[in-house]
């Protein structure tokens, strides 16, 4: 007997802004035994609270950003937690790699058929990872040539989050506030917020004092002349 008979189907949630995709998308699950929609709305309609709860197996996204990729997720429940596939807006080999590291598992162009993103999400939750050929190119150069921008490994006392590990490398560089939002695809606003929440973690007073007490020595390497 053919086992993928068997197989219950994929259970996808559909987290999509623009309504025609989302709509075409559903009619067209309809039509496939294996596949089920499991929740479908916009953004502004539907918490990542509410989606995960929908007990999906993968997340459908078009849209690009940060706090619904799956790093944040974990924050709000624990594993096991839906693939999430992305159908971008945008062909930035920044946002590709953006999105990778915030551990997204597929990566569509705007220009992906409806056929073709069933096809990603039935890949996806079945382990495979996805992206446009033209952005493989990007993603070896990643690999061969080491980020500037990369955290370095932090002491376990400091007890902070990927994400302000990262921010905080980024202080050390000499980035303003303006330029690491631009670099994480966050607010001013949210920088400013990390970056309180890491002084008052530290018991720092500025951000220099917060990079001595988490970097320590090696906050040198990173600063062109100073971080203050």
């Amino acid at each position: 007997m053919n086992q993928s008979v068997l197989a219950p189907p994929v259970r996808m949630a559909l987290v999509l802004e623009n309504r025609v995709i989302r709509e075409s998308l559903a009619r067209l699950v309809r039509k496939n035994k294996d596949l089920v929609v499991t929740a479908s709305c916009s953004k502004a309609d539907g918490t990542r609270e509410q989606l995960l709860a929908a007990d999906s197996d993968v997340l459908v996204l078009d849209f690009l950003e940060e706090s619904w990729f799956p790093s944040n997720w974990i924050a709000i429940q624990p594993p096991p937690l839906p693939k999430c596939l992305l159908i971008a807006m945008t062909a930035s080999p920044q946002d590709f790699l953006s999105a990778i590291r915030g551990g997204i598992s597929g990566y569509l162009s705007r220009n992906a058929s409806a056929l073709e993103v069933l096809d990603a999400v039935r890949a996806v939750h079945n382990g495979a990872s996805i992206c446009p050929k033209e952005l493989v190119a990007c993603l070896f150069r990643e690999i061969r040539t080491p980020r500037q921008t990369s955290q370095p490994p932090l002491p376990d006392r400091s007890n902070l989050t990927i994400r302000q590990r990262h921010l905080i490398s980024l202080v050390a560089r000499g980035l303003t506030n303006k330029e690491i939002a631009s670099e994480l695809h966050l607010s001013e606003y949210t920088v400013r917020n990390h970056l309180s929440r890491i002084m008052k973690q530290v018991d720092a007073v500025s951000r220099s004092a917060a990079v001595d007490a988490i970097l320590g020595d090696r906050a040198s390497e990173l600063a062109p002349e100073s971080y203050s």
